[in-house]
């Protein structure tokens, strides 16, 4: 089921599907988890390589729950918006130009 919502205001999700948001929840929340979790082993001195290993672990999770927001906004936000015309379309192009840049860094 998608939960529909406005394009304007701006950064307003047009649509977002609730099983995919129900399950990005859920992965951030482990995440935090993971997180606090490496709070603990650096004030217990754990093994330096232990730590890394754990960051790494926590970036790939983050990067799980990136590449289906990603996903998200191609489907319902970009498409509604190259759909609106070639003005609304030129935008959301460089939207997402600078997007992909930032987040490819």
């Amino acid at each position: 089921m998608l939960t529909d919502s406005s394009c304007h205001p701006p950064h307003t999700a047009v649509a977002v599907d609730a099983d995919i948001k129900r399950r990005n929840q859920q992965r951030l929340r482990r995440i935090e988890g993971q997180v606090r979790g490496l709070q603990k082993m650096v004030d217990e001195d754990r093994y330096c390589a232990d730590i890394l290993t754990q960051i790494a672990s926590v970036h790939e999770a983050l990067r799980a729950v990136g590449r289906e927001l990603l996903r998200n906004h191609l489907k319902h936000c970009a498409t509604s918006a190259i759909r609106q015309g070639p003005e609304e379309a030129e935008r959301m192009y460089d939207e997402l130009v600078d997007m992909v840049y930032r987040t490819q860094r």
